[in-house]
């Protein structure tokens, strides 16, 4: 826990070096960029996250009155939503990877030989469900 603090306070670091949002904005913006093009349902995209419901639909208010989300209504279900990654969206997620690669690199990868970073994915992917 404390290695995965170090890394992650390195990256939200270099992004207010950067003048980035939080890492959390970061995160949004990669998994509905990833996803369907038709967006995601808050719930689905909070199965992804690290962020609790309540802490997202927050998350979600502020990076939508930023214009990089919109919440659209969901086809099927009058009282539903889904949220979507608009253009600036995109351009704002790869304008922070461009910070965020570094500074993983930095905090993570070039602590580590090949061979170490290979057998840390592999335990790691092991205690994945």
């Amino acid at each position: 826990m404390r290695a995965q603090n170090a890394a992650l306070t390195q990256v939200e670091q270099s992004f207010k070096d950067a003048g980035f949002p939080p890492l959390t904005w970061y995160d949004v913006l990669w998994e509905l960029e990833r996803g369907d093009r038709a967006g995601m349902r808050p719930f689905e995209l909070e199965s992804h996250l690290l962020v609790p419901q309540y802490g997202l639909s927050r998350l979600l208010d502020r990076v939508e009155k930023a214009g990089y989300v919109e919440r659209r209504p969901c086809d099927g279900d009058g009282r539903g939503q889904v949220v979507v990654i608009t253009k600036l969206g995109r351009q704002l997620r790869r304008r922070m990877w461009q910070v965020y690669a570094p500074a993983l690199n930095s905090a993570v990868a070039d602590r580590l030989t090949a061979k170490e970073t290979a057998t840390l994915s592999r335990l790691l992917g092991k205690l994945l469900p």
